[in-house]
């Protein structure tokens, strides 16, 4: 009886282990293959975004290029680029290789999606910039067409990235950005960053650093053929010209250029009334909401009232009300001088 009873215990357990390993959908096995399954596609779409990245930039994508942009062996690589052809989405013309039209369609979707997804870390989270293309790269693979469109609607059909790169289309159109290289404005002319190229990682964080973004107002001071130098938001920055050439810029008509000096907020002394002509368009998500929700837009006057012993935060009058501002804050509301106030 005894040893029956744990024959029959023995029994269940083994059901219950096979269960919990090869159960179909949640079993261990099924969730290793569906992972592996789910990387290699991974993999095969990252080939499509090179193919793609290196026609827009007219060069070659070869098995090398990839095997370089995956971090894997030719062999590898060129296994990966064997099952595109397969499939009909990539072809060869000697050593290069080129999408087809059905590359390019299904390229482009991803493209959307990551483009798409920067766009909703930007303007919805507080996910730091630094984190954007990372956090883009593993959702491209995950959404749906239908994912992509809904959240395209939800962030009201934006046409680029905060990058400035453009955001394909449902059906695979590409918004034409204007724009010409930093390195091409004239000594004396006004531009407005309109791109800022976010790859390779190390370049686009040395624009980070000193704080270029998409939408910010600049005067070229001295172009030489090593260097430029402009003026930002109050501040001069000086860039090699390789930095300078992943900028580009529209040229800025005097009649539409940001009234006054390129003043903020910080540098107001206390009991001075000024008034906000601009959020800087680095400012986004959360803590822009924050700055608005406490009225702070184009046209608010703001009087700077009380410092704190270490002057950060600032204590300033808004609509008849008390704020506290920290320094990283008020560096991002320009301001100019109150009409009103002698």
């Amino acid at each position: 009886m005894n040893s029956t009873f744990v024959l029959i215990v023995l029994l269940f357990l083994l059901v219950v282990l096979l269960g919990f390993v090869f159960w179909p959908g949640k079993g261990i096995v099924p969730r290793m293959l569906l992972a592996r399954k789910e990387k290699s596609r991974a993999h095969l779409e990252d080939v499509l975004k090179h193919a793609y990245d290196c026609q827009y930039r007219s060069v070659a994508c070869t098995v090398e290029s990839i095997a370089g942009i995956l971090q894997t062996s030719i062999g590898n690589a060129s296994q990966l680029v064997t099952r595109l052809e397969s499939m009909g989405l990539l072809e060869r013309d000697g050593s290069a290789l080129h999408l087809t039209s059905d590359g390019t369609s299904y390229a482009l979707r991803i493209i959307r999606i990551h483009r798409l997804w920067e766009r909703y870390l930007a303007d919805e989270t507080s996910v730091r910039e630094a984190d954007w293309h990372r956090y883009a790269e593993r959702q491209e693979h995950l959404l749906s067409p239908a994912d992509a469109n809904a959240l395209a609607a939800r962030l009201s059909n934006p046409q680029v990235d905060p990058h400035g790169d453009p955001i394909p289309t449902a059906t695979g159109e590409i918004p034409i950005v204007p724009g010409r290289l930093l390195t091409a404005l004239e000594e004396g002319e006004f531009g407005r960053v309109v791109h800022i190229e976010d790859e390779p990682p190390e370049i686009y964080a040395q624009l980070v650093a000193e704080g270029l973004y998409p939408g910010l107002q600049l005067q070229m001071i001295q172009r030489r053929p090593d260097y430029v130098r402009f003026e930002a938001e109050g501040e001069e920055v000086l860039l090699a010209t390789p930095l300078a050439r992943q900028v580009s810029v529209t040229l800025i008509p005097e009649e539409r250029r940001k009234r006054g000096p390129f003043a903020t907020l910080t540098a107001v002394e206390s009991g001075r009334a000024v008034v906000v002509t601009a959020i800087s368009r680095a400012c986004r998500g959360q803590q822009r909401r924050r700055i608005m929700d406490l009225g702070i837009v184009p046209g608010t006057r703001v009087t700077p009232e009380l410092d704190s012993l270490t002057g950060n935060p600032r204590a300033y009058l808004v609509r008849g009300t008390l704020v506290a501002l920290r320094k990283e804050q008020t560096d991002q509301i320009f301001v100019e001088p109150d009409a009103g106030v002698a």
